[in-house]
């Protein structure tokens, strides 16, 4: 075990260049916050390159960290890479899940087109996994999946099923010449959702909160479906949204 009590440190610079997009995308690599979270990512093999402890909580007994290297350093180091009100002082580097993945079993997929928010992105994420499916597919136009806040919010599904950064139209054609039924959602012009008859193999596309799936996307999907409102509110939350028909789909 390494101990550092210099901001200076040029890992401790490294770390919280981590805190930013570009350095997560240059280097393939994100920082997660949080026992949880450092839990979950331990369970992955090879998943985790170092792990980071404040000497004010020191290495908890329950750590599993095998052979990965551990840094002690002092509270203020690790309060500086907290995005959060109430540090817990422990963080882990792990690689980006790998864009290769292998998806030819695969059967099930939520594909997310520009979704900002990082709450419900990461929620969506958790979703998916919850309900059991294969893959999520993260379009442009959407927060970064490995923003802070998204994996705090996603809490520890990112270790679970692969997320993948690519083009929706691109993965739409492919999906369907897979003959893999490709839903998408809208408020006009849409079936409702119950109107669906779904087989084993299917995949949802969700859109931007505020204008919704792309329309060029919304031509090519097979169906577009729509959840209806029984009160007076004008729309639901995506995450929200997306939970319901990945539920009702996966029946």
């Amino acid at each position: 075990m390494k101990y550092i009590q210099s901001q200076q440190n040029p890992q401790v610079k490294q770390w919280k260049k981590l805190l930013t997009k570009k350095e997560r995308d240059r280097s393939d690599t994100f920082l997660v916050e949080g026992f949880h979270l450092v839990e979950e990512a331990l369970k992955q093999d090879e998943q985790v390159l170092e792990i980071i402890i404040s000497e004010k909580i020191g290495v908890p007994p329950r750590l599993d960290a095998g052979q990965t290297p551990i840094y002690m350093v002092t509270e203020e180091i690790a309060d500086s890479l907290s995005e959060t009100e109430t540090p817990q002082g422990i963080y882990a580097v792990c690689r980006q899940t790998d864009q290769k993945t292998d998806l030819k079993n695969a059967k099930t997929y939520l594909l997310i087109d520009a979704v900002q928010d990082p709450g419900n992105l990461g929620t969506m994420i958790r979703t998916a996994d919850a309900a059991g499916i294969d893959a999520v597919i993260v379009g442009k136009g959407s927060v970064d999946v490995f923003n802070g806040k998204v994996l705090r919010s996603a809490q520890g599904s990112h270790f679970h099923l692969p997320i993948i950064r690519g083009d929706l139209q691109e993965w739409t054609t492919k999906l369907k010449e897979k003959n893999i039924p490709v839903y998408g959602t809208a408020l006009e012009g849409a079936s409702a959702y119950t109107d669906i008859s779904t087989g084993e193999a299917f995949a949802l596309i969700v859109g931007n909160e505020g204008s919704g799936m792309n329309k060029e996307l919304l031509s090519q999907t097979t169906a577009n479906l729509y959840i209806p409102i029984y009160g007076k509110s004008e729309s639901l939350n995506v995450a929200v949204a997306a939970g319901i028909l990945l539920y009702y789909l996966k029946k």
